[in-house]
């Protein structure tokens, strides 16, 4: 559906989505903004959750299949005005399209269920940008979904849902969550929980030797600045770190868990295949 003239940066329902840009508004509607052809694509291939699209007059040109997608589904197309896409925008240069959605995370217990056997947990977790790669990489990995605890930014956030470039849609997110709790119930559904952890009492060439990589696996990776808070390595299987073959310090959080993940997912694999 299409609506006549064009919307503009003062127009009501422009201001309502800008408003969309704080968290306690997105938990509030139950809605996030998506920006950009790409994600926007994403999200209208899983219908259900977009609920309209503001558009310049010349994305239905330049990206027809969007427009073609949106028509598919019956969502509600808007033209806006430069300064209008602009007002719904984080970046520098706007893309000209800009999708509200419907909020993507779902309870805990199903994110993860018994039949998972990877899952990538961040464990407060401040920088959006960081929140959103990790999803991304869990995504590449195939794990099964990522949890973000309490205290972490939220994967609908603007820079978040952008870093994770469509991801975001592809595999089950839960937010808030007490994984300390949760750690328990993982374990007894089979699965090892490991720390990613820069000082861990294992390393990451010995767990991939040794088979722990080929088992299910819950991994935890911590805050940017201090990783884990004390008292995780009661609630862990093993602590865990990346060896360091060279001079640098550390890894860090995203590309960490990319190590992780992707080390996992061979090992399962190769399992599978055996």
């Amino acid at each position: 559906m299409a609506s006549p003239g064009l919307l503009t940066a003062q127009s009501v329902r422009i201001k309502q989505a800008r408003r969309l840009a704080t968290r306690a508004f997105r938990r509030k509607t139950g809605r996030f903004l998506v920006e950009g052809p790409q994600a926007v694509r994403e999200a209208l291939e899983h219908r259900e959750l977009v609920l309209e699209v503001y558009a310049e007059p010349d994305v239905a040109t330049r990206h027809r299949d969007l427009r073609d997608l949106a028509s598919a589904a019956d969502v509600p197309w808007y033209d806006v005005n430069r300064a209008a896409v602009e007002a719904l925008s984080e970046t520098v240069t706007s893309q000209g399209v800009v999708a509200v959605c419907q909020l993507v995370d779902v309870p805990l217990d199903q994110a993860v269920p018994r039949t998972a056997s990877l899952v990538a947990v961040g464990v407060q977790v401040r920088d959006p940008g960081n929140a959103g790669t990790l999803i991304r990489t869990a995504d590449a990995a195939g794990a099964d979904a990522v949890v973000l605890s309490a205290e972490s930014v939220d994967p609908h956030n603007p820079k978040a849902v952008r870093a994770s470039v469509g991801s975001l849609f592809h595999l089950p997110i839960a937010v808030e969550a007490d994984v300390v709790t949760a750690a328990k119930t993982w374990r007894e559904q089979g699965l090892q929980v490991l720390a990613a952890d820069g000082y861990g009492s294992s390393d990451l060439d010995e767990c991939i030797e040794d088979g722990t990589l080929a088992k299910p696996t819950v991994w935890l990776f911590g805050n940017e600045a201090h990783g884990l808070p004390d008292g995780f390595d009661a609630i862990v299987d093993r602590s865990v770190k990346v060896p360091i073959y060279g001079r640098a310090e550390s890894l860090n959080l995203a590309t960490a868990a990319a190590v992780c993940l992707y080390a996992s997912a061979r090992a399962q694999r190769a399992r599978a295949s055996s």
